[in-house]
């Protein structure tokens, strides 16, 4: 697949139920190849986690994704995505 063909997004995630960590986990080994690094911000005070996940990937895995990360119970997601192709 070429570089033109990817995008590059950001995927903010809030975890307000620590019960879903482990699908979401599943989901992000599941997109791996295209996951360029992720960071995890634990905020005890409010009892949830902040995860930013960076990938180079189509526009259709990418929204995929965070379908599927938005849809697990008490989970959040947003994507952003860079304005280059």
């Amino acid at each position: 697949m070429a570089i033109s063909e990817t995008r590059v997004a950001q995927i903010g995630i809030v975890v307000e139920n620590p019960d879903s960590v482990e699908k979401l986990n599943a989901l992000l080994h599941e997109y791996g190849e295209h996951i360029i690094g992720r960071m995890g911000i634990p905020y005890h005070k409010r009892g949830i986690s902040i995860i930013s996940v960076v990938l180079d990937a189509p526009m259709n895995v990418i929204s995929g994704l965070s379908g599927k990360i938005g849809m697990l119970d008490g989970v959040t997601a947003s994507a952003v995505y860079s304005k280059l192709n």
